[in-house]
């Protein structure tokens, strides 16, 4: 196969509050690109027309120009499309993982990577896969949404008669963590609601679920080895997603064959219950009684050096260049 020959375009970047994160996932994709011989270009959306002229413009932590929601649009459907192969997508949260740089994708008849505009809707709101993950037999934990600050007495109802303390209180739509709260005391509660709003229009009050924290990769319906994250903090948060040194992990995690099989299933399971393609990541605690409950899937899972998805991959053999080439493959059949 003649890579130079497929025109690979990568959405890095955005307008979401994880435009950090996509440029670093962005980043590291760039330098798998070359390695591999595919005819690449780099587009941030956010920039619309404005796209830098040098590819480390891109990645800089000061913004080559303004950013814009309605660049989106104007970018996808100007030249700079024309002629594109497939797009590999590494925006995450709103308007990157929600389902709609996909649908714009559609429109112009370009295949990309990741999940269909369903799929990433439906993974995006965090209330409505809880209820898919059960319907398909995934244990999640117990929850409630809620809207605003004037829920703020059925959230104390809950906690107090359902769930207890800590409890988790985070944006319905969001990821890397950002907007969530652990809240160990009443008087926590109605700040966490405060930020949670912040970044979503809905927040989602859940169980704690004390363990172990485990990812667990999907490639092209595949479930990889399951991978423990150790953070220094109480949960995986931004800070020790994304920071050197404030987390360890187990690749793979060291795990009973019995407790990985069922990790694995779950994690095809909640794949399935979405409709998901391609690739994704499936995150779980494991109790002491190894009860897993899957926390949430992502459709656009991060490609950092940090990130967990290629941690996955070598647990099973694959390096990072060959879970790149794979994606762009099975994203072009």
């Amino acid at each position: 196969m003649d890579r130079s020959k497929i025109k690979v375009v990568l959405i890095c970047g955005g307008t979401s509050p994880e435009r950090e994160v996509s440029k670093s996932s962005g980043f590291s994709i760039t330098k798998s690109l070359k390695n591999l011989g595919y005819n690449y270009k780099i587009i941030d959306p956010a920039y619309g027309h404005n796209q830098p002229e040098n590819e480390e413009e891109y990645f800089k932590e000061k913004d080559a120009a303004e950013l814009s929601n309605r660049n989106y649009l104007d970018v996808i459907n100007s030249e700079l499309f024309d002629g594109i192969d497939v797009a590999f997508i590494t925006l995450h949260g709103q308007w990157g993982e929600d389902g709609t740089i996909q649908s714009v994708l559609e429109l112009r008849g370009i295949k990309y990577t990741g999940c269909g505009v369903l799929a990433s809707s439906l993974a995006m709101d965090k209330d409505f896969s809880k209820v898919m993950f059960r319907h398909s037999g995934v244990q999640t934990a117990d929850w409630i949404i809620g809207n605003s600050e004037k829920d703020y007495d059925r959230i104390m109802d809950f906690i107090n008669k359902e769930i207890g303390y800590p409890a988790i209180i985070k944006p319905n739509n969001g990821g890397s963590t950002i907007g969530l709260s652990v809240c160990k005391k009443q008087e926590d509660v109605l700040q966490a609601v405060k930020t949670a709003l912040k970044f979503s229009e809905k927040f989602l009050v859940e169980r704690f679920i004390e363990g172990r924290e485990l990812a667990v990769g999907i490639l092209n319906e595949i479930a990889l080895p399951p991978v423990e994250i150790k953070p220094v903090h109480e949960i995986y948060d931004y800070e020790c997603k994304y920071s050197d040194g404030m987390c360890s992990y187990d690749v793979p995690a060291i795990l009973p064959e019995n407790i990985k099989i069922q990790l694995q299933d779950q994690a095809i399971k909640a794949y399935k219950s979405l409709g998901c393609r391609g690739y994704s990541r499936v995150d779980f605690r494991l109790t002491t009684n190894s009860e897993s409950y899957c926390l949430e899937i992502n459709t656009l899972p991060g490609m950092t050096s940090h990130s967990l998805l290629p941690k996955s991959a070598q647990a099973a053999g694959i390096s990072y260049d060959e879970l790149v080439d794979r994606i762009i493959q099975s994203a072009m059949i």
